[in-house]
C-alpha cells in the first residue's frame, strides 16, 4: 500500500473497503462492520495520491470512501472497477474532485454526504465574515506579539454591518441559512444571486418584516440579483456558496473585485477556485480597507503568494464543517452509502437524511449522486 500507513478492522468481513482517511465517530464503523465489511483505514495525515489509492485497491476491493483532496478521475475507478469495486463515496457534500461520469462509465455508484453541513458551515460563514468585519485576527496577532500598551479611541475600528447589505452568491441550502442568520440576527438587507429563484427564502424574509413591522420596527429589502456584477456593486460583505464547476471557476476574479466596495468584505466557504486567489491578494494588497475571509484556498493546502502576509484577511484551513457533530454526521452518510450499494439496497435521495444519524436506519443510501444514471431505484416507503 505504499509508503503510507494503514490500519484494518473487522479482518475476517468478507466485503473489502479502503477509507482514505480517519473519520471521527463510531456509527459509521459499526454500519460498514454490520455490512460484513472489512475495513482498511489510511492512518496517516498526509494527501494521499493516486498511485497509493491504486495500491491500496489492489486486486480486490468491493468499496472505498474517499475525500475531497484527491482526484477519483476515471483512472482510481478503473481500478476499482477491475479490482471488483462496485461502490464508492465521497466524504464531502461537494464532488469537484470526483469524475461522476467516469465512475458511471465503470458501473459504480458515488455517494456524498449531503444534509449534515448546512449550518454548520452557515454558521463558519457568519463568523468568518464578523471576524473579517471586525479585525479579530490582526488585533489577536498584534496582543500576542506583545504590542497592545492600552485602550486607544482609534484601535483596529472595523465594519459595523448593522442594517448594512448582505449578498450571497449561491442560494442554496447553505447560502440560505447563511443568509437568513444575517438578516435575522443582524436586521441587514439581502440581496442574492443564484440560476434559481428561493421563493422559501424570500418567504421568510418576508414573514421576517410582518414581525419587524409588528413592532414597530423598520423592515429589511430581499432582492434576487439579475446579474452578479449587481451583486457585488450593492453589498457590503459577500458570502459565496456556489459549486465548482466551469462556470464557477474564477467567478470571482479581478474585474469583479473592482466593482465592490472600497471597504467590503468577501467570505468564501465553498470551494478555493471560485475566487482567483492571486487576483484577489492583488486586490487586498491594493485596497487595505477591502477584507477577505477564506476557509477554501485555489490549490489547497498551498496559498497564493502574498496571501499569509496580508492583514486584512482571514485565513483558517478548510474547518468550515468541523464540528463534531457535522463530522461524524458525514462519516455515517459515506459509509451509509457504500453499505448500502454492497447490499443491493435503494437510494433514499430526499432532503431529509436525519433518519441515519441515529437509531435504526432505512435500508436504503442516503446520497447516490449518478443513481438516475445507473437506474438504481429509488426507497419506498
Amino acid at each position: 500500500m505504499g509508503s503510507k500507513e494503514w490500519r484494518t478492522l473487522n479482518p475476517s468481513g468478507s466485503n473489502r473497503v479502503i477509507v482514505t482517511k480517519e473519520l471521527p465517530g463510531e456509527r459509521w464503523l459499526n454500519i460498514l462492520t454490520a455490512a460484513d465489511c472489512q475495513i482498511e483505514i489510511c492512518t496517516s495525515p498526509e494527501v494521499i495520491s493516486s498511485g497509493e489509492i491504486i495500491a491500496a485497491i489492489g486486486d480486490r476491493c468491493d468499496g472505498a470512501i474517499g475525500q475531497l483532496t484527491e482526484p477519483w478521475d476515471d483512472k482510481l475507478f478503473a481500478a476499482l472497477k477491475a479490482a471488483g469495486g462496485t461502490a464508492y463515496s465521497n466524504y464531502a457534500v461537494g464532488f469537484n474532485n470526483v469524475d461522476v461520469d467516469a465512475a458511471t462509465r465503470h458501473g459504480i455508484p458515488v455517494g456524498n454526504t449531503p444534509g449534515v453541513l448546512t449550518e454548520t458551515t452557515a454558521q463558519m460563514a457568519v463568523a468568518l465574515t464578523f471576524a473579517a468585519a471586525r479585525r479579530v485576527g490582526e488585533a489577536e496577532r498584534f496582543l500576542r506579539k506583545g504590542r497592545y500598551k492600552g485602550w486607544l479611541p482609534s484601535l483596529f475600528m472595523g465594519n459595523l454591518l448593522w442594517r448594512k447589505t448582505v449578498g450571497v452568491v449561491g442560494a442554496g441550502r447553505i447560502g440560505a441559512a447563511y443568509a437568513k442568520m444575517m438578516v435575522e440576527g443582524h436586521k441587514m438587507n439581502l440581496i442574492y444571486f443564484d440560476p434559481y429563484q428561493n421563493e422559501a427564502l424570500e418567504d421568510y424574509v418576508a414573514a421576517y418584516n410582518t414581525f419587524l413591522e409588528s413592532r414597530g420596527h423598520t423592515p429589511v429589502s430581499c432582492k434576487r440579483s439579475e446579474t452578479i456584477e449587481e451583486l457585488l456593486q450593492a453589498a457590503d460583505c459577500v458570502s459565496i456558496h456556489t459549486i465548482l464547476d466551469d462556470s464557477t471557476h474564477h467567478l470571482i476574479n479581478a474585474e469583479r473585485l473592482a466593482l465592490m466596495k472600497a471597504d467590503a468584505i468577501i467570505v468564501n466557504t465553498s470551494r478555493g477556485p471560485v475566487i482567483d486567489e492571486a487576483a484577489l491578494v492583488a486586490h487586498c494588497q491594493k485596497h487595505p480597507d477591502f477584507k477577505a475571509a477564506l476557509d477554501v484556498f485555489e490549490n489547497e493546502p498551498e496559498m497564493k503568494p502574498g496571501l499569509v502576509e496580508l492583514d486584512n484577511v482571514v485565513i483558517v484551513p478548510h474547518i468550515a464543517s468541523a464540528t463534531s457533530w457535522t463530522r461524524q454526521g458525514m462519516a455515517t452518510l459515506a459509509a451509509s452509502n457504500v453499505a448500502a450499494i454492497l447490499q443491493g439496497y435503494p437510494v433514499w435521495q430526499r432532503p431529509d437524511i436525519s433518519v441515519f444519524l441515529e437509531g435504526e436506519a432505512p435500508k436504503a443510501a442516503p446520497s447516490i449522486i449518478n443513481a438516475e444514471a445507473l437506474g438504481i431505484p429509488k426507497y419506498q416507503v
